[in-house]
């Protein structure tokens, strides 16, 4: 029986047998080596606003090529993007290189709007940790940006490993607890390190989706505005209101109210806090 072998990516560090594929639908185990299921697999493009990252810091007024694949380590049950995060291979895609789609995004860079770089999203960009890598090595020959919007659920060694070629990343923090996480099945301290991790190396700003009776409360955000200040008070924060999504159909909208009273907690410790999906 071959042995199974463990993929170090994330703390899931699912164990998988020969042919197995991790419960973020995105690894395997191919003859004994754990490798990205879902290298080069591209579901969407878009060339979008930067500030639809959200990244409101992070050249303003520009736009970048957005790009996903499929598969997420997360298992959040208010996905707004499920059709892709939560297929496996079986979504339709097309199979791209790095060079392939940097030669994209120069032609994009010499059209009318134009385009800073590419910026890994829609899904969970970073189980396809190695086409993130090698795309982003050779995106700085061509003085273009790279970016990640990404649950942070990554070890954290991996993250360094990357952040040399990483120009700015927005972070999703999820909520303000372990308990919060366990409802989208993530691991908080290891967010929370990356957060600090990434912000000394690259441009960082986080986003917070405010769902009702989950993590509205003044408490959850003075603690998360008070740790992101420990880090830096420059730290963006975005406070996003939620719809109801994929397996939370049954929860209401947030009320702006919320939104804007939460934006009034985190204005104490933060000096710059966004309101989305007002």
């Amino acid at each position: 029986m071959t042995q199974k072998v463990r993929c170090e990516l994330c703390p899931r560090h699912c164990n998988l047998a020969d042919g197995a594929i991790g419960v973020c639908k995105g690894r395997w185990n191919q003859d004994g080596l754990i490798r990205p299921l879902n290298y080069g697999c591209i579901t969407s493009f878009a060339l979008d606003p930067i500030e639809k990252k959200p990244l409101y810091h992070f050249f303003p007024g520009s736009y970048i090529l957005s790009v996903g694949s499929f598969g997420c380590n997360f298992k959040c049950p208010f996905c707004q993007n499920h059709s892709i995060s939560m297929a496996g291979n079986s979504c339709d895609y097309r199979n791209l290189t790095p060079e392939d789609l940097i030669s994209l995004a120069i032609q994009l860079k010499n059209s009318e709007r134009g385009n800073i770089g590419i910026a890994f999203t829609y899904n969970e960009p970073l189980i396809s940790y190695e086409f993130v890598l090698d795309t982003s090595k050779e995106l700085k020959k061509y003085n273009l940006k790279s970016v990640l919007v990404t649950n942070g659920g990554i070890c954290s060694d991996y993250l360094e490993n990357l952040l040399p070629y990483i120009d700015a990343m927005n972070i999703d923090l999820k909520g303000f607890s372990q308990k919060f996480y366990d409802y989208v099945k993530g691991d908080f301290e290891t967010v929370k390190q990356n957060i600090r991790l990434a912000y000394s190396k690259c441009h960082v700003e986080v986003t917070t989706l405010i769902i009702p009776t989950k993590n509205d409360s003044d408490s959850d955000m003075r603690s998360e505005a008070e740790y992101l200040s420990s880090i830096s008070p420059a730290i963006p924060l975005h406070l996003s209101r939620f719809f109801p999504r994929y397996k939370e159909q049954d929860l209401y909208p947030t009320p702006i109210e919320t939104i804007d009273r939460l934006c009034s907690v985190a204005s104490e410790y933060l000096n710059y806090v966004h309101r989305g999906n007002c």
